[in-house]
């Protein structure tokens, strides 16, 4: 009898967690950096504003580490293949709610990106999708334009009825 090879045996280092180890040490790398900048504000207590983005940051760092050396040891599960229509959907809706935010206002420029995901992720009925976004950005617009005085871009449906 022939022995079958483990999994272990057959597996080579994952690339794509390979690169994406250093991107999160650089990641980690910045935070740090900017925290410290915070740290120069504050001199009367040890804890302040950068007491967080410094622990997200060593986090971020243990995260890489631990990253690559899973990689290495090709210790990760095999990806399912990415779909890219949904993606591609989902990516245009964001770039037309980025175009459509200040002229066409909050709540039509997150309709469409509401729209858009719904369709990627296989609502193909953009007649009922595009008005039910559209409203529930309004209600959005509401809560946090109106009730909590934050500032967000208004457009014609906003102007029309405030």
């Amino acid at each position: 009898m022939s022995e079958v090879p483990s999994s272990r045996e057959t597996r080579r280092p994952d690339r794509a967690a390979l690169v994406i180890a250093p991107v999160l040490f650089v990641l980690a790398g910045i935070i740090w950096w900017d925290a410290g900048r915070l740290a120069e504000m504050t001199n009367y207590s040890r804890i302040g504003p950068a007491t967080v983005p410094h622990v997200i940051a060593a986090g971020l760092a243990l995260l890489a580490v631990w990253t690559g050396f899973e990689a290495w040891r090709g210790d990760f599960p095999e990806r399912e293949p990415v779909e890219m229509r949904p993606v591609v959907w989902i990516v245009a809706g964001l770039a037309g709610q980025m175009l459509l935010l200040k002229t066409a206002g909050f709540s039509i420029a997150t309709g469409l990106l509401f729209a858009l995901t719904a369709f990627g992720f296989g609502r193909r009925k953009l007649w009922i999708s595009l008005p039910v976004g559209i409203a529930i950005s309004f209600v959005v617009y509401i809560v946090f334009g109106r009730f909590l005085q934050l500032s967000l871009p208004a457009g014609l449906l906003e102007h029309l009825f405030f």
